[in-house]
């Protein structure tokens, strides 16, 4: 998600030091290229256990983790579990093989039994997509991380995580035993005020702010999406787009909230990041001026429909996967296209196809694929933001004239 990386980048500035950052595809990676030299900080929370002591001296932040029990949030306490005893006679789903899968079947053991474990084949489910389930209904309870699962709770907020099922499993940053003067650095560092400040930032935008829109329904009895309709009709001229499909887009947005900022700090009705709105001449304190956000929204999606325009013909198509890019970045869609080819699926048809393909981008067989350049990506809230535009989009072409 970018903590570690936001971390380590105030690091680095705070000493005055050029980041030259290495990405590695497992932990087993990592322990290599930091016992070659090849790099003398893993920034990334590794487990202190005797496995890694001769490899890795630990440093910085100490994280404490377990794994915990995900199941739906209620007031009624009767339902919710509470205690490992009352997982006897419950099915609980998990990755087959996993450290979760065998801490279950470990736990039903000193339970003398009774818990019906379900494996779920990790070439068909990964974690954040059971998570999911549980939200949704489809499952009844998964056991995950607790890290983990915080952050999937900042999406779904019905979730109560707070049932612990193992011991606690220390982590954190490493460096070579032969660099105890790296650790000594970090450790200081991370002791001083405002860095301490900084990481407590981090910690809550990225494992508390909630990432789920308000809830809100656009009221068409009165014949409009939004008082920004004039503005919508305006700018989509420049694009070419019907302008309900542009004000859908602002609406799965922020809901027309111009006051909004994300947890990841992206900015008006049209949720710009700052440094986006910056490379396209628009500074941090314009970007909440309806018409200027609307103006730089309408200024990227003529950027990306000239990007993607070779590699997907057809331009109502193409809408798709601009709507894709537009939340994801163009870069994890490009590796879905490329990947989706690889696959057998049509790379120019967004639904069934390329955002099936995109979905497995968070699975590392496959996005350690030579074919995808860009690495790790949950797919599932882009995949959502898609449907959920056109959803809106085909409610407004019913009940808005154009």
């Amino acid at each position: 998600m970018g903590y570690d990386y936001d971390l380590v980048k105030r690091l680095a500035e705070d000493k005055k030091m050029v980041l030259d950052l290495h990405v590695a595809p497992n932990l087993n990676a990592m322990v290599e290229m930091l016992d070659s030299g090849k790099v003398d900080l893993i920034a990334y929370e590794v487990p202190v256990t005797s496995e890694y002591r001769n490899h890795i001296l630990p440093c910085g932040i100490e994280s404490i983790t377990h794994q915990v029990l995900v199941q739906p949030k209620t007031s009624d306490k009767s339902k919710r579990i509470n205690d490992v005893t009352q997982l006897v006679g419950r099915e609980v789903y998990v990755e087959a093989n996993s450290k979760y899968h065998q801490r279950l079947v470990n736990l039903n053991n000193e339970l003398g039994g009774g818990i019906e474990i379900k494996p779920v084949d990790r070439d068909t489910m990964i974690t954040e997509e059971l998570i999911a389930m549980v939200s949704e209904g489809q499952i009844p309870l998964t056991v995950v991380d607790s890290d983990i699962a915080k952050i999937n709770r900042t999406y779904y907020s019905d979730l109560d995580i707070t049932l612990e099922i193992s011991f606690p499993q220390r982590s954190s940053w490493g460096v070579a035993p032969s660099s105890k003067w790296l650790a000594d650095s970090i450790d200081a560092w991370i002791r001083q005020e405002q860095p301490s400040k900084v990481q407590a930032e981090l910690l809550k935008q990225y494992f508390e702010m909630s990432k789920q829109q308000p809830a809100y329904v656009i009221d068409f009895s009165k014949g409009r999406m939004s008082h920004l309709d004039p503005l919508f009709r305006e700018y989509s001229r420049s694009i070419n787009w019907d302008w309900r499909l542009f004000s859908a887009m602002g609406f799965t947005e922020s809901r027309y909230d111009s006051a909004q900022v994300s947890w990841a700090g992206a900015r008006g009705v049209m949720q710009i990041m700052p440094s986006t709105a910056r490379s396209f001449g628009l500074d941090g304190n314009r970007i909440v001026n309806n018409r200027e956000n609307i103006a730089v929204a309408a200024k990227i999606i003529s950027h990306l429909d000239r990007q993607f325009a070779s590699l997907v013909p057809n331009a109502e198509e193409r809408k798709k996967f601009i709507l894709a890019a537009y939340n994801s970045g163009p870069a994890h869609v490009l590796d879905a296209i490329a990947l989706a080819r690889k696959l057998g699926y049509d790379d120019k048809v967004w639904f069934g196809s390329v955002e099936n393909a995109l979905m497995l981008k968070s699975k590392p067989e496959y996005y350690n694929d030579p074919v995808c350049k860009y690495g790790y990506f949950n797919g599932r809230q882009t995949y959502q933001y898609v449907h959920s535009v056109l959803a809106t989009y085909d409610q407004a072409r019913k009940k808005i004239p154009i």
